[in-house]
C-alpha cells in the first residue's frame, strides 16, 4: 500500500468496521467499545484480510487522548484538583505500589527475572485515560464527587508514570545487570531533573497559562468567526500538549489536561468544550481501534492461564485495593466502588511503559502480548463493573449515606434563585427587558454569543457568553429553574433550535419568541409535539417594547405567586 493512502485506507476500513461492529454490540446490549476493539483486531497484522497502518493509528490515538484530557481539564479546575489531593495522592501511589507487587509476584512465579517482573507489575498498575473517562461518563459520574476523585487519582498516576518513564533507563542496569543502563546520568540526578521539570511545568501553567490561554480564546471569540474559534481551541490543546512534552518531558495527556484546566478561567470555556466534543468522540474510537490492532489473539490459546492471571490482577486486584483505600480514607461506598471500577483497566500508559521496557531489554515479547491481552479484555469488561456499582451500594449501604468529604465546585444548588427569567440575546430589546426585570428586583439572566456585546462587568453578573443552542450554555444560565424564557434574536430558525434545547431541560417553562418576518408564526406552528407547547409568538414589528415588558413581568409574578 502506498504511504500516501495508508491513512485514508486505515480510517476507511477501521471506522467502517467500528460502525458495523459497534452497532452490533449495542444491539446485543454490550458496550459499543467492544465492537471498536474487535474492529481493530480485524485490521491487525495478526489477522487475515486488510492490514491497517499501526503506526498511524497510534499517532491518531494519541490525538484522541490529548483532546479528551483537554476536555476534562475544561471541566476540572485547579481548586478541584487540590480538593481531592488528600485522597488522590496517597491513594494513587499506594494502589500503584500494591498492583506492581501483585504483577511482579505472579511474574516471578512464572520464572521471570526481577527486571521483567517489575516492568510487568508497573504496566498493570496504570489506568487508561480514555477508558476511565468514558466509563465515568456512561455511568453519569464524570462531574460528581467520585468522578473528581477518580480524575484526580488518574492525574497523580500520570505524574508518577512520567517519573517512571524518565527514571527507567537509569534503573535498567540495576533491575537487570546484563543490560547496560544510562551510564551518563545517575539515578539521583535523573530524579532531580525530572522533579524540576514537573515543578517547572506546573508553575508555568499556573502563572502564565491561566492568563495567556483565556486571553487567546477571548481574542478568537471577538473575531465572530466560529471556524477561527474552533481552530484556536484545537490548536491550543494540541500545541500546549506538544510543547509540554518537548520542553518539560511530561506526557501529551498531562499537558493537554493542564491546558484545559487553565482555559477554564475563560467565559468561553463551555463553548470550547462543546466544539471539541465531536472530535473527542471520533478520536476515542480510533484509540480503541489502535489498541485492537496491537493484539495477537493466539496468546489466548498459547498462554490462557497467564492471560487469566493478568486480567484478574487488573480487574479485581486493582479494584479491591482502590476500593479499600478509598474506604479507609473515610469515603462512602459509592465513592469507593466507583473509583475501584474506574481504575480496573489498563491502556495507553501501560503500552508506553511496556514499549520502553522492551527497548531496554527488560520485558520479553510475551510480556507485551500479555499486557495487550489484559488491556483488551479489561477494557471490554470494564462497563460491567460500573453497572455493578449501584446494586452493590444498595445492598451494602441501603440507608441514606452521609455527606461525602468532596463537595463539587461548580455552581452549587443553594446559590440558585427561584424562578429566574432567561433572555436570549443582548441586543437593544434584550437589554430593555433585562433592565426592566432588574429594576423590579426579578432575577434574570442574559445569554449572548457575541462577546463584543457584553462588557467585563456584565460577565461578573448575570450574563452568560455562548451559543444558546448548546445544552451546556443553557445549563450555565439555570434554565432548569426558569419560569420564563424570552427569545429576542428575531431569527425563527435559530429560535426554534433554542426552543428544542430548552424543552430538553425544562418541559414546563413558558417561552416568548419574538419574530420579525412574515410566516414566522406558521413556522413555529408547523412544529408538532410537546416541544412547541406553551409558546407565545410576538411580532417584533407590531409589539411595543413596553407591552412585551408589561406582559413578561405580569406573567412572571403570576406564575411565581401561584407556585408559592
Amino acid at each position: 500500500m502506498e504511504h500516501g493512502i495508508a491513512l485514508i485506507a486505515t480510517l476507511a476500513w477501521g471506522l467502517g468496521l467500528a460502525l458495523v461492529l459497534g452497532y452490533v454490540a449495542s444491539r446485543l446490549r454490550m458496550p459499543a467499545l467492544v465492537g471498536y476493539l474487535l474492529a481493530g483486531i480485524c485490521i491487525a497484522p495478526t489477522t487475515p484480510g486488510f492490514v491497517g497502518d499501526v503506526s498511524l493509528a497510534s499517532q491518531l490515538s494519541e490525538i484522541g487522548v490529548v483532546l479528551l484530557m483537554f476536555g476534562v481539564g475544561l471541566h476540572f479546575s485547579l481548586h478541584d484538583l487540590l480538593r481531592v489531593k488528600n485522597i488522590a495522592v496517597p491513594g494513587a501511589v499506594a494502589q500503584m505500589a500494591v498492583a506492581t507487587l501483585l504483577g511482579s509476584g505472579v511474574a516471578h512465579l512464572w520464572g521471570w527475572d526481577l527486571g521483567s517482573s517489575i516492568i510487568l507489575g508497573l504496566c498493570l498498575s496504570c489506568a487508561s485515560t480514555v477508558v476511565l473517562l468514558k466509563g465515568l461518563e456512561a455511568h453519569g459520574s464524570l462531574e460528581t464527587g467520585e468522578g473528581q476523585v477518580a480524575v484526580g487519582w488518574l492525574v497523580v498516576e500520570d505524574i508518577v508514570t512520567v517519573l517512571l518513564l524518565v527514571l527507567l533507563p537509569s534503573l535498567a542496569s540495576v533491575l537487570n545487570p546484563e543490560v547496560s543502563g544510562n551510564g551518563d546520568q545517575s539515578l539521583t540526578a535523573a530524579m532531580l531533573e525530572t522533579g524540576m521539570l514537573i515543578v517547572g511545568f506546573v508553575v508555568c501553567m499556573v502563572i502564565f497559562g491561566r492568563r495567556v490561554l483565556p486571553w487567546a480564546l477571548m481574542q478568537a471569540a471577538k473575531t465572530g468567526s466560529r471556524e477561527i474559534f474552533t481552530l484556536s481551541v484545537i490548536a491550543i490543546a494540541i500545541g500546549v500538549a506538544y510543547a509540554s512534552a518537548e520542553i518539560f518531558k511530561v506526557s501529551f495527556a498531562l499537558g493537554a489536561f493542564f491546558a484545559g484546566m487553565m482555559m477554564r478561567e475563560s467565559e468561553y470555556a463551555h463553548q470550547a468544550a462543546q466544539d471539541t466534543l465531536p472530535l473527542q468522540d471520533a478520536f476515542s474510537v480510533i484509540f480503541f481501534l489502535g489498541v485492537g490492532m496491537l493484539f495477537d489473539p493466539t496468546i489466548l490459546v498459547k498462554e490462557p492461564l497467564k492471560v487469566l492471571c493478568v486480567v484478574f490482577i487488573i480487574m479485581f486486584g486493582k479494584n479491591i485495593v482502590a476500593t479499600a483505600l478509598v474506604k479507609i480514607l473515610g469515603y462512602s461506598w459509592r465513592y469507593a466502588l466507583t473509583v475501584g471500577a474506574a481504575l480496573s483497566q489498563v491502556g495507553e500508559f501501560s503500552f508506553i511503559l511496556a514499549a520502553l521496557g522492551k527497548s531496554l531489554g527488560l520485558l520479553p515479547d510475551e510480556g507485551m502480548t500479555l499486557i495487550l491481552a489484559g488491556a483488551i479484555i479489561s477494557i471490554a469488561l470494564n462497563p460491567l463493573l460500573f453497572r455493578a456499582v449501584d446494586p452493590l451500594v444498595n445492598r451494602i449501604s441501603p440507608e441514606k449515606p452521609l455527606p461525602d468529604p468532596v463537595v463539587l465546585s461548580p455552581t452549587t444548588s443553594n446559590q440558585k434563585v427561584k424562578g429566574p427569567v432567561i433572555i436570549i440575546g443582548a441586543g437593544a430589546m434584550g437589554r430593555d427587558i433585562y433592565d426592566a426585570f432588574e429594576d423590579k428586583g426579578i432575577p434574570s439572566f442574559v445569554i449572548e454569543k457575541n462577546v463584543n456585546l457584553v462588557t467585563d462587568d456584565e460577565l461578573k453578573r448575570n450574563f452568560v457568553l455562548g451559543d444558546a443552542t448548546q445544552h451546556e450554555v443553557l445549563d450555565r444560565a439555570w434554565v432548569e429553574k426558569a419560569e420564563l424564557v424570552i427569545l429576542t434574536i428575531g431569527d425563527a430558525i435559530q429560535e426554534r433550535k433554542i426552543i428544542e434545547e430548552v424543552r430538553k431541560i425544562n418541559e414546563e417553562v413558558r417561552i416568548i419568541a419574538l419574530t420579525s418576518k412574515d410566516g414566522d408564526r406558521e413556522f413555529f406552528k408547523d412544529a408538532s409535539g410537546a416541544v412547541m407547547s406553551n409558546i407565545m409568538c410576538l411580532d417584533l414589528r407590531k409589539e411595543m417594547a413596553k407591552n412585551l415588558l408589561f406582559y413578561s413581568v405580569g406573567y412572571y409574578r403570576r406564575k411565581t405567586a401561584s407556585s408559592d
